[in-house]
């Protein structure tokens, strides 16, 4: 197998990956909200409710596609396109696992190991702001407006600080490659003087604080509770999601759930350590690349799952802020607390080298 062939079916794999867990993110969703508040959840479409995401994709496929008369019809249906297209792409160079060795050739289990990874993640992650104001500005609704007003306003404040945490990752491993932060936390010491298993050399340890401040700027990048004021039914029917119906409705949710999905793999690898596991060169030695490979796809697969029953508990869990509390969190405690933690790590860098 050359390397093309592999990269395409890598592409084909993750796109199957990425689709399957946001559709089941759905089911689990419910799952999650039923064992908060002591109930079953689905559980009338097949065994466990495990048909129900194929339910809700039918029931979207056939519902009458909508589009208000005064609309941008053109931008319309681009605004749910883009935020669906941004969420699949952003996947790309994320190192999913080590390697696999077929025929004889090592592969890497990363679609594009480009230098400048975060780079392109931010980047992305701030062309997913266009795709809901197009939305909501084409829809030519006032409630639609205001709820892409503030997602662009909520989205971009939390960008600034989950960059400035990101900076700190970056001050220590040295490189903007998402496979290089990676591969350094499998061998090391914490703070330089606690030894750790191989595999075990976790960011999170070294940057608690950092991790923190991403982690709830992910759960507002995402759009996620308590930060879903861009469409607080309560105030905006459903803000910018209002006059849409059908598949373009359901690009948007699946959108939305694809987010939080590569969100947590973007977390699994700046702060769990990404594919590594305890005991990595271990199994790599006595059972050889392929079965490190596979154990090291689980074991990221694993932490990311975790990550996203974690946004869904803080869900059922937080109430709702208000946008002069998202925005005053954001401003004046996030972005303060990660310039001194980026000032911490800076000195202690300086200190030790």
């Amino acid at each position: 197998m050359d390397l093309l062939t592999f990269k395409i079916i890598l592409v084909v794999a993750l796109f199957i990956l990425s689709l399957t867990v946001a559709a089941y993110s759905t089911w689990a969703e419910r799952k999650v909200a039923a064992l908060m508040q002591d109930r079953l959840g689905p559980n009338r479409t097949g065994p466990l409710g495990l048909l129900q995401p194929l339910a809700d994709g039918g029931k979207f496929f056939f519902k009458e596609d909508f589009i208000p008369q005064n609309a941008e019809k053109f931008l319309f249906i681009l605004g749910p396109a883009l935020v669906m297209f941004i969420s699949l792409i952003t996947g790309a160079v994320i190192p999913w696992g080590r390697s696999l060795n077929i025929g004889g050739y090592s592969f890497s289990l990363q679609v594009a190991n480009i230098d400048v990874g975060v780079l392109y993640l931010m980047g992305m992650v701030s062309i997913g702001v266009y795709g809901i104001m197009i939305g909501g500005w084409a829809s030519n609704n006032k409630y639609s407006l205001i709820g892409a007003i503030r997602a662009s306003s909520q989205m971009i404040s939390y960008e600034l600080a989950m960059g400035l945490a990101l900076l700190s990752i970056i001050m220590m491993c040295g490189s903007l490659d998402l496979g290089a932060i990676t591969e350094a936390q499998s061998h090391g010491k914490i703070w330089h003087f606690i030894p750790t298993v191989s595999g075990m050399n976790w960011n999170v340890f070294y940057q608690p604080l950092a991790f923190l401040i991403f982690f709830v700027a992910a759960l507002a990048e995402c759009n996620r509770h308590p930060f879903d004021l861009p469409e607080c039914e309560t105030e905006l029917v459903a803000g910018f999601m209002t006059e849409y119906s059908a598949m373009k409705l359901g690009l948007y949710m699946f959108g939305e759930y694809v987010n939080m999905f590569i969100s947590n793999a973007l977390i699994t690898v700046l702060f769990f350590g990404g594919y590594n596991y305890p005991g990595i060169d271990w199994v790599t030695h006595n059972y050889g690349e392929n079965i490190a490979g596979v154990l090291s796809i689980a074991a990221f697969l694993l932490k990311v799952f975790f990550g996203i029953f974690v946004f869904m508990w803080v869900r059922w869990t937080l109430p709702r802020f208000r946008y002069d509390q998202l925005m005053h969190l954001g401003w004046k405690t996030l972005i303060p607390v990660a310039l001194i933690n980026l000032l911490i790590t800076g000195a202690i860098i300086l200190a030790f080298n």
